[in-house]
């Protein structure tokens, strides 16, 4: 046995999630009892995924920057008062704007998010189905012949181009 003391083990700091959803459980709670339970059918997490951190451009759920935890406890507060889903999207988006929204609405300029893709996917599978069925009927209709069967050069040509071929090597 060896004269050296036994290491005291260190107490693990809390880190910033635990405290997150420790302020989350609380605010919830704190909220009133029948606002809480009326609030109980949505799931904070799946309420996270529908907004992003301003400053991570990630969906809340999966980042614990300062800037999610702010708007996390913002989304809890919102909750534990019995906001329904419309109602904590219009209230984070009047605090934060349209860009803490990770699906942008339907509207507008927008809305060509949502049409232009499968449009185009479309329109593309369109094109390919008017021109394939054409491409081959041209290459039947032309009757192509293999390269093998090509004619050979003619008795100059081939003197020129051993004359060509002579010179490279």
């Amino acid at each position: 046995m060896t004269g050296t003391p036994p290491r005291r083990r260190r107490r693990r700091q809390p880190s910033l999630h635990s405290i997150a959803a420790l302020a989350i459980v609380v605010l919830m709670l704190a909220g009133g009892g029948g606002n809480a339970l009326a609030a109980g059918h949505l799931n904070i997490l799946n309420v996270e995924a529908q907004f992003e951190c301003l400053s991570c451009h990630e969906p809340l759920n999966t980042v614990d920057s300062p800037e999610a935890i702010s708007e996390k406890h913002v989304l809890a507060g919102l909750i534990a008062k019995g906001d329904n889903m419309q109602q904590i999207t219009t209230a984070m988006v009047s605090i934060y704007g349209q860009q803490v929204l990770t699906r942008p609405p339907a509207s507008g300029v927008n809305l060509l998010i949502y049409i232009l893709p499968p449009a185009l996917l479309v329109g593309g599978l369109g094109l390919l189905a008017y021109t394939l069925p054409r491409w081959r009927a041209r290459a039947r209709s032309a009757g192509q012949a293999p390269l093998a069967a090509a004619a050979p050069p003619s008795r100059e040509e081939a003197a020129r181009l051993e004359d060509e071929l002579s010179r490279f090597t």
